[in-house]
């Protein structure tokens, strides 16, 4: 039997000082240690007689993910053992409050919601990039953390229910029932399915209809059956709670509570740049909902689930991991018809491996550092305007529908710095910008794309006109 837990009692080293959590799973406790400077958490489950086994076996697993996550999005791992009887984890304490106290603000302002939704698709990218799916995402696991810079960022905790793509799954090799939490488990997860990424993308649009409507989309069910009604019956649209929703957050919200993953976004990172840059999403007939579907339409959702196979998602699943977030930086100041056609066909070779991939058109409107620069050319015409026709008409030949292309105008006195920014805060998986070959132009142009190159956090190809070298990097 584990001893009680009291302030100034050692385990492994660690100093317990204060109790910061008692639930039912796990508690928490703020510790120290003279080789640690920074706040640190000690979590450890509760193991006591009666307790659920789920619980000790998803310590477990978190305290076998947790060593191998890395990044700004989770926190740092720091040691875990054992004192007699009681398992324990210690990790960096984060500071900042859940997501979990909104909701009882909620309805909250749908650009908030945007914001907030745009920060955890970021901290879900990041995460999926480690091959690793949550799998219980919920307002109480999405950490809103203020750095030293103001910048918020969301830092995802508990890792308790979810996968590692290169390791054993110890949930599902001991227990064959949906492991999830009940209003936010997506369709998949029911059927038994813990390897599709898109799974937490459902139960991010979950979260967001709660901040922006105060209501859930499928309740609380307490039974398999409740869980199996998501599969047929569609959450009434954000819109006929709360009018103000604007109608491009509807059809985001309502794209990731899809029953069937493929509707969904297809990563985390475009689930982020629709959330970021709404004037650029393709409205559908999801936008327009103001109720739910009539019985007909009901009883084809629900002939549509019997044929469910989970083996079918799992494979679309891997299909889907491979639809990266490309990027294109062209230079529409001075054109260069032969570097524009080894651009197109580079793009075009690229997004034809990838079916799911999105392509985000962009170039840099240069700006003063000091004063103010007039938005209208020598020949009176809106420059910011004439930029986004000039990116629409590189993009004609390229024949991609609405929903897999953007456009986008940054307005910046330096050219790198917002190329590197658009791409870190996109999650951008491949950058692709020309290199000029012209005397004078090409040392400007040169250090430009060896910066991004550099500094973009992703993998970065550099091209060149016919019969000039390309040069491709990875992080």
């Amino acid at each position: 039997m584990p001893a009680v837990l009291q302030a100034g009692m050692q385990l492994g080293g660690f100093t317990l000082l204060q109790p910061l959590h008692e639930g039912g799973m796990a508690t928490l406790w703020r510790v120290s240690h003279p080789d640690h400077g920074s706040s640190l958490l000690m979590k450890m489950p509760r193991v006591a007689y009666g307790e659920s086994v789920s619980q000790v076996v998803g310590f477990e697993v978190e305290r076998m993910l947790l060593p191998l996550l890395a990044g700004a999005h989770v926190p740092r791992f720091i040691a875990s053992g054992d004192e007699g009887d009681q398992p324990w984890l210690v990790m960096e304490q984060v500071s900042g409050s859940t997501l979990r106290p909104l909701l009882d603000q909620a309805p909250i302002a749908p650009g908030r919601v945007a914001a907030l939704g745009a920060l955890a698709a970021i901290a879900l990218a990041d995460l999926h990039r480690q091959q690793v799916v949550h799998l219980d995402i919920k307002p109480s696991n999405l950490l809103l953390h203020r750095g030293a810079d103001g910048n918020e960022r969301i830092v995802l905790i508990d890792f308790g229910l979810s996968r590692h793509a290169q390791l054993p799954d110890l949930l599902a090799e001991q227990f064959h029932i949906p492991m999830g939490t009940a209003p936010y488990i997506a369709p998949e997860q029911v059927l038994g399915v813990r390897s599709d990424p898109r799974s937490d993308l459902f139960a991010l649009g979950v979260t967001l209809y709660h901040l922006a409507t105060a209501q859930r989309p499928f309740g609380f069910p307490g039974s398999q059956r409740g869980l199996r009604r998501r599969f047929y019956q569609d959450p009434v649209p954000p819109r006929s709670h709360v009018a103000a929703i604007p109608r491009w957050l509807q059809e985001t919200i309502l794209r990731c509570l899809e029953v069937d993953p493929d509707a969904r976004h297809p990563t985390a990172a475009q689930l982020a740049l629709d959330l970021q840059h709404p004037e650029q999403v393709t409205l559908t007939a999801r936008a327009e909902r103001l109720q739910r579907a009539g019985r007909i339409e009901r009883a084809r959702r629900w002939w549509r689930a019997l044929g469910m196979e989970p083996e079918r998602i799992s494979a679309r699943a891997a299909q889907a991991a491979r639809a990266p977030l490309i990027m294109v930086a062209l230079d529409l100041k001075q054109p260069d018809p032969a570097l524009d056609l080894a651009l197109r066909d580079t793009v075009q070779r690229l997004v034809a491996t990838a079916p799911g991939a999105r392509l985000a058109c962009v170039t840099v409107l240069r700006t003063a550092r000091i004063g103010l620069d007039s938005n209208i050319d020598a020949e009176g015409r809106n420059r910011h305007l004439k930029r986004l026709a000039g990116l629409r008409d590189w993009a004609r030949t390229l024949a991609l529908p609405d929903h897999r292309i953007t456009f986008h105008v940054l307005e910046s006195p330096d050219v790198a710095d917002a190329l590197i920014e658009y791409a870190r805060n996109n999650a951008i998986d491949h950058l692709i910008m020309g290199a000029r070959g012209v005397t004078g132009v090409r040392r400007l142009l040169g250090s430009v794309s060896a910066r991004v190159v550099a500094e973009a956090g992703c993998t970065a190809t550099v091209v060149r006109a016919r019969g000039e070298a390309a040069a491709t990097t990875s992080p």
